[in-house]
């Protein structure tokens, strides 16, 4: 796949290594050309550095991998308000939550990805990658540990379905929780697990471990 992705930080170096080393062609653009150009010299992967417009245009996906202020700003650049986006699976893992206690930073009744979809007319917008850190996607997996089960919302089966493949290609195993509707439900685990981690519990403790049926904790995409 083509994927472009908006943003220079960890996240965006972690998927980028990940997606160009299982083949796909991927593009970084940053508000920084000169910091897009170091991270796609850094990891060496035929990674190209890109105007964040560029970035955006001509893709199967795009990945929005920057804090939750500077999205307006990103989107911006890439042209989403003139239409860049329309039709284009855009991967949103963006937490709006307070640093070091996980409170959510949004509105009762608003999350992130209804905000992204607002600032992003016509795109494809689907809630992943926003629990896990990034070097999740560059360790190499341990003999026996579990692939990591990614929750993921959107409206359209499509990008579900692409956005799915983009979690395999980093060992993921992709799961549909629901439609957008649903998505504050995963903004509001994002700000849990972030809560308890920075009080120094592991967040796995607090969650109870209920067998899944047939071995599945629901739909996959």
């Amino acid at each position: 796949m083509r994927i472009g992705i908006l943003g220079t930080g960890t996240l965006a170096a972690a998927l980028g290594e990940g997606w160009a080393r299982a083949g796909h062609e991927v593009v970084i653009g940053g508000r920084s050309r000169v910091k897009a150009e170091k991270l796609a010299e850094r990891l060496d992967h035929q990674l190209l550095a890109v105007a964040p417009r560029e970035a955006a245009t001509g893709r199967d996906a795009v990945l929005l991998a920057v804090s939750w202020a500077g999205v307006e700003e990103m989107l911006g650049m890439a042209g989403a308000s003139d239409g860049v986006l329309e039709g284009v699976p855009l991967i949103d893992p963006t937490n709006a939550v307070t640093h070091g206690v996980g409170t959510l930073l949004t509105e009762p009744g608003e999350t992130m990805a209804g905000r992204v979809a607002g600032l992003a007319p016509g795109s494809l917008v689907v809630k992943a990658f926003h629990l896990f850190p990034a070097d999740q996607w560059t360790s190499p997996p341990r003999d026996g540990q579990p692939r990591v089960t990614v929750a993921m919302c959107g409206d359209d089966p499509t990008a579900l379905h692409v956005a799915g493949e983009l979690v395999r290609a980093v060992n993921g195993v992709p799961l549909t929780l629901g439609p957008l509707d649903r998505v504050r439900q995963l903004e509001e685990v994002a700000g849990f697990v972030i809560g308890l981690a920075f009080a120094g519990f592991d967040p796995r403790s607090a969650v109870p471990h209920v067998p899944s049926k047939d071995g599945h904790a629901g739909s996959q995409s």
